[in-house]
């Protein structure tokens, strides 16, 4: 009497807590830089624990993490760091709604003891999520960027970059976001069309006393206007050339300049030179060597520039001072308009122009270089190399990297209370020069020995751009390092191609010399069942704690790998987790039958079993493809339809009589319990990377002791000829199940049917299959 091995009838989620422990403990994954052989390092992006995780970020990482189980069964020494990204806005702003507060009207100690405690359990949620997903990280030693080590790097590559005279001070115009209450990078800005007007005002030639009509989205700039321009080529407007005019309300005279920066389409034609509206307005001001004056403050407030509006906040400015100019009669027309907007990443709120002392990174210089390391990476997919590329295309001014934050790696400057100019320290600590005694006693330039801290924090891609350097030990083991650095493969989510890409190119390269990475893998984004990505701001996120604890970690990285072809953007629901569990169960099954038959070998191959095998050899063939290039969709994809649309409904109700013994030879029977068993074990190696519970569970039930992910990858042996005889394989036997059902017939009811011709090799199994009478 047979009796299957696995005793459970359905696969139990409940197992793979137990298998998970059982890695750990034995140290499945554990990475030895002594291994001989070739090391796989993941430049893992540590991600930001600033709210609640969403399903599509949670299953980038499981994806992550199949990266690095592939990279194992490929006979790689495989390094998976696991860190937590803790520094930056967005952490903030999570500790000012979690404890409604202000960071700026919030002591710094306080503010920083309560961003710590908000993070510790966001992060233990995340940490949840990746175990119970199964990720073969390194959880013992993984890193957070705001601990000491971390930090402590980042101001030794800043001491460095300084060293070698790629930092420097300057007063510049920046992208400031009044909310956030800090400078961001270009790289930090969204676009976004949003509603405004228009608003054509008066202006009087001073010359003749005539009105000049301007067409302007932003009238409560006027008290920084400097001057107007026309376009040369603007026949309305040639009698102006040189002439002058008179502000609205400031009563200020100003130029009328000719200049091909006036877009004779846009309002009437005539444009305000305001410092500053837009960056036209930067680059005008510094071209015609006009005067700066200051309109708006860092808090969003209008200066004291602006008379009467002064401390009013942006909109209640532009409101009060529309309602003063149509009281005067100065307004002509209002039309409504969208109009492309800068807005911060993170707050969503519109970027203001504000001239501030700011410390910059040299990175024009270097466009050429990364341009240059980025042709050469390796990009999964191919489509997303361009977004790197125009981004680096578009650069025009030095990366500005201070921040006037809290939650950050602080600047390591002293100055000189005497001479005010700055003093670094030695590398090798972390400082806080905010609230640490300076580490020097004298001036180096002066030999005063008073010294103030810099308050400024540094911007978190300066922080996060030297992920690849902190994993492998920079500065700190020459040994570890020269193992582990350049890292194979850096995988990230797309929209952070112009931020954490570019920067850790640029940062390593003028550290290092070198690229950090060689591959570049690039996942789409989670979109809800509209189509929209999901966002904490849209408030369309999806907690994937709750779908993996009903379905199981297998079941929601199935689904994930299954989803969408790698790059692509990919739809998050429960009700798309719940195939994936079909799957897994119909898996379950297959292998509870298998392992009723015990194993055996064979040198004699039935016709039936080669068919299989040949198919078999195929799908090796496309799951390794899939593999080469790390996307899971393709194997996910070939292993669902092998197993369930061939395997299954085909082969093993062709091959069922004779694994029994029913009508067969022992010689023909063992060579279906071979087959079978050839091809479960097939299955469970090339399935282990996606589905890595219930392969383990299968594989130590019926195959052996030592982990399935610590095999390697099988290799397609077969001869792959019989695929061509699947299709006509496929027909017949739809074709009598068809006759069958239509004749009210059961499946296991004798039927007369020819078999064709090129089929007859398969006789044998087709008769005892469908009970054909001969």
């Amino acid at each position: 009497m047979l009796k299957p091995k696995i005793n459970a009838d359905r696969w139990d989620i409940k197992r793979e807590i137990g298998l998970f422990s059982s890695w750990t403990r034995k140290k499945i994954f554990k990475f030895n830089p002594n291994s001989k052989n070739k090391i796989f390092a993941i430049d893992t992006p540590p991600p930001y624990p600033s709210g609640t995780w969403h399903m599509g970020a949670a299953a980038h990482y499981s994806q992550i993490d199949m990266i690095a189980r592939t990279a194992r069964m490929m006979g790689f020494e495989t390094y998976f760091p696991i860190g937590i990204d803790r520094n930056g806005i967005p952490v903030e702003r999570y500790t000012e709604r979690k404890f409604d507060i202000r960071m700026h009207e919030t002591p710094r100690e306080k503010f920083i003891e309560l961003a710590r405690t908000a993070l510790d359990d966001l992060e233990a949620q995340m940490i949840r999520i990746m175990k119970l997903m199964g990720l073969s990280g390194d959880f013992e030693n993984y890193y957070r960027t705001d601990n000491e080590d971390y930090r402590k790097l980042t101001q030794a590559t800043f001491i460095e970059l300084w060293n070698k005279g790629l930092i420097y001070e300057d007063t510049r115009p920046n992208n400031y976001c009044t909310d956030c209450g800090t400078t961001i990078a270009d790289a930090d800005i969204e676009y976004e069309e949003r509603p405004t007007e228009l608003i054509h005002l008066k202006f009087k030639l001073k010359e003749t006393g005539e009105d000049i009509i301007i067409a302007t989205t932003r009238p409560e700039l006027l008290a920084a206007c400097q001057a107007i321009i026309i376009n040369p080529e603007d026949e309305r407007y040639k009698t102006l050339k040189g002439k002058h005019a008179t502000t609205p309300i400031y009563e200020k005279t100003i130029r009328i300049i000719a200049h091909p920066a006036a877009k004779k389409e846009f309002g009437t034609g005539i444009m305000m030179i305001c410092s500053y509206g837009d960056y036209s307005d930067v680059r005008l001001i510094r071209e015609l060597k006009l005067k700066e004056i200051i309109a708006i403050d860092i808090r969003g407030r209008m200066t004291r520039a602006t008379g009467k509006y002064e401390l009013l906040k942006i909109r209640e400015a532009r409101k009060q001072i529309i309602e003063d100019l149509e009281r005067a009669g100065l307004i002509t027309g209002k039309e409504k308009i969208t109009h492309r907007t800068p807005i911060c990443e993170r707050s969503k709120t519109e970027i203001e122009i504000i001239s501030m002392k700011e410390y910059y990174l040299k990175q024009l210089n270097f466009t050429k270089k990364i341009r240059e390391i980025a042709k050469k990476l390796k990009f999964h997919p191919e489509l997303h190399r361009q977004k790197l590329l125009d981004w680096i295309d578009s650069i025009s001014i030095d990366w500005p990297i201070s921040r006037r934050r809290y939650y950050g790696t602080e600047i390591p400057i002293w100055y000189c209370d005497s001479c005010r100019k700055p003093n670094l320290p030695k590398p090798g600590k972390y400082y806080q020069p905010w609230r640490d005694k300076a580490p020097f006693e004298k001036c180096k330039f002066c030999k005063k020995t008073k010294f103030t801290g810099d308050q400024r924090t540094f911007d978190t891609w300066f922080d996060s751009g030297i992920s690849p350097l902190f994993i492998s030990r920079y500065m700190s083991d020459k040994t570890f390092f020269k193992k582990t650095f350049p890292a194979t493969l850096r995988p990230q989510a797309k929209e952070i191609i112009r931020t954490w890409l570019y920067y850790t190119l640029l940062r390593c390269y003028q550290l290092t010399g070198k690229s950090p990475f060689r591959h570049a893998w690039i996942m789409g984004y989670g979109i809800d069942e509209k189509g929209e990505k999901m966002s904490k701001s849209k408030g369309n996120i999806i907690d994937p704690l709750p779908i993996i604890e009903k379905y199981g970690g297998d079941s929601f990285r199935y689904w994930s790998a299954s989803e969408a072809s790698l790059g692509s953007d990919f739809m998050c629901s429960e009700t798309r987790v719940i195939p994936a569990g079909k799957f897994l169960n119909k898996l379950w099954n297959i292998s509870r039958f298998i392992s009723m038959f015990p194993q055996t070998n064979t040198k004699k191959i039935a016709q039936t079993d080669k068919w299989i095998l040949s198919e078999l050899s195929k799908l090796i063939k496309e799951c390794l493809d899939g593999y080469n290039d790390f996307n899971f969709f393709i194997p996910a994809t070939k292993i669902r339809e092998f197993t369930w649309n061939l395997f299954a409904d085909h082969y093993i109700e062709m091959i069922k009589a004779r694994a029994y013994g029913s009508g067969f030879t022992k010689g023909e029977q063992k060579s279906a319990r071979f087959t079978l068993h050839t091809i479960l074990k097939t299955i469970l190696l090339l399935s282990a990377p996606i589905i890595p519970f219930l392969s383990e569970e299968i594989w130590s039930k019926l195959y052996s002791k030592k982990s399935i992910h610590q095999q390697e990858f099988p290799k397609h042996t077969f001869n792959m000829e019989l695929t061509k005889l699947t299709k006509s394989l496929i027909e017949f036997n739809s074709k009598i199940w068809n006759m069958k059902k239509e004749k009210g017939m059961s499946l296991k009811d004798k039927i007369e049917i020819e078999i064709p011709k090129e089929l007859q090799q398969f006789k044998k199994d087709l008769t005892a299959m469908h009970n054909i009478s001969i």
